[in-house]
């Protein structure tokens, strides 16, 4: 099938096959084309240019564009998107001022989500699951990494990563599995955090990588959770099973985690609202993407990631949602990059790049998503007629998407 986009205002992000992603000053450069055409074949991007070079196509087989652009759908690489059931009294606590590690340690957070999902079938967990994948799709997501975390036992954990198994299959986005069994301690290792690791590794990492569950692992590093010590247990377990590592840093303390991840060669790491200096240094000149997660801290009232500090240094930057029951209850990718202009002082440029050619890269998905580049998914944004793109982030509350085209068919809502 053939799909041609015609009298483009501005076609965004084209890009060859040799960059996997932008750093630094680079990342304020957003190749764009004019008054442009796009054609799609059989699901991928096969040609792109000038409408002077504009070819033929029959008209059924053609999308008139004009006063619209087009760019390459979002690219969320850290979402938590299969859980069960909601958090909103914890909302309630945190505006009576209970702070994040306060609601935890009355049992609610991580550990409220899991008794919920323990007790939820996976039938009715996928059923849940669907409708929030459905809705970052119609928000412009085409690329997404889910994570397992809400379990916090061999069969809960399991269930998730099926789960996230038959999203993969009925939906015609790229989708990653991470297996994050080191999300928290559960109750019953209460005092015993090493007897749980020791599950993870000799029980449920194995059975994770024979069954094929998961392209990646994970884990909260941070006070209260898993230290630098355990973080290097989990990543060198998951290595030796096939599993690249991503890592849940310096979200509340810097202690190390970013060291370790650089290290053990991740492929990111996320959050980073508390980066010293040592941490950007020891970022620089390594292929571990720093992510940030602005909506999480809009909805919890802590720091935004430093990101004009660490592009100022040269390094890449990718935004991703963190959509979760607890401290991001949003997949919405728009308000992202929206959040990340206003409150981290990104350029619509540098926020683009940073959903969209970054993002693939934090999931491996260099070579399929990301940019327009002849050979890539025509996983595509048509957005409403619109001055600028600049606007996609100025219209903050409100998407300029008029359609989403995943794999060059028009998702219907």
């Amino acid at each position: 099938m053939k799909l041609l986009f015609k009298n483009i205002k501005e076609l965004i992000q084209i890009r060859n096959n040799e960059v996997s992603f932008v750093s630094g000053e680079e990342m304020k450069i957003l190749p764009t084309l004019k008054n442009a055409f796009l054609l799609v074949e059989n699901g991928l991007i096969v040609d792109f240019g000038l409408m002077k070079d504009c070819p033929k196509a029959d008209k059924n087989e053609t999308i008139d564009a004009t006063g619209k652009m087009l760019l390459p759908s979002w690219c969320d690489s850290h979402t938590h998107i299969v859980y069960a059931g909601n958090r909103e009294s914890e909302f309630v606590d945190r505006i009576n001022g209970l702070s994040y590690q306060e609601i935890a340690e009355n049992g609610g957070g991580i550990l409220n989500s899991a008794k919920k999902l323990q007790n939820t079938s996976e039938e009715d967990l996928y059923n849940q699951s669907k409708l929030r994948l459905e809705e970052i799709i119609q928000l412009g997501t085409g690329a997404v990494e889910i994570k397992s975390g809400y379990g916090l036992t061999e069969k809960a954990e399991l269930k998730m990563l099926k789960v996230i198994k038959r999203l993969k299959k009925n939906y015609p986005l790229p989708i990653k599995a991470t297996f994050l069994g080191a999300h928290a301690v559960p109750e019953e290792f209460k005092n015993d955090k090493n007897g749980y690791l020791e599950v993870l590794i000799n029980n449920i990492i194995p059975k994770v990588a024979e069954e094929n569950l998961a392209d990646f692992i994970d884990v909260f590093c941070e006070k209260g959770y898993f230290s630098v010590d355990d973080t290097t247990r989990i990543l060198e377990t998951g290595k030796k099973y096939g599993l690249q590592g991503k890592i849940h840093v310096n979200q509340f303390n810097a202690i190390g985690g970013i060291q370790t991840g650089v290290k053990h060669n991740a492929l990111s790491v996320d959050h980073l609202e508390i980066m010293k200096d040592d941490d950007i240094e020891d970022l620089k000149n390594t292929k571990t993407m720093p992510v940030a997660l602005p909506s999480c801290s809009y909805f919890l009232g802590i720091p935004y990631t430093p990101a004009r500090k660490m592009i100022a240094a040269g390094l890449p930057l990718a935004l991703a949602t963190d959509y979760n029951p607890g401290s991001t209850p949003s997949g919405n990718m728009n308000f992202v990059i929206s959040t990340a202009c206003i409150k981290m002082k990104m350029t619509p440029e540098e926020a683009i790049n940073a959903a969209t050619i970054n993002g693939a890269y934090a999931m491996n998905l260099s070579n399929k998503v990301g940019s327009i580049t002849k050979g890539k998914l025509a996983n595509l944004i048509l957005t409403k007629p619109i001055n600028s793109y600049g606007f996609i982030p100025y219209s903050f509350g409100n998407h300029q998407i008029e359609k989403v085209f995943l794999r060059g068919e028009e998702i219907k809502k």
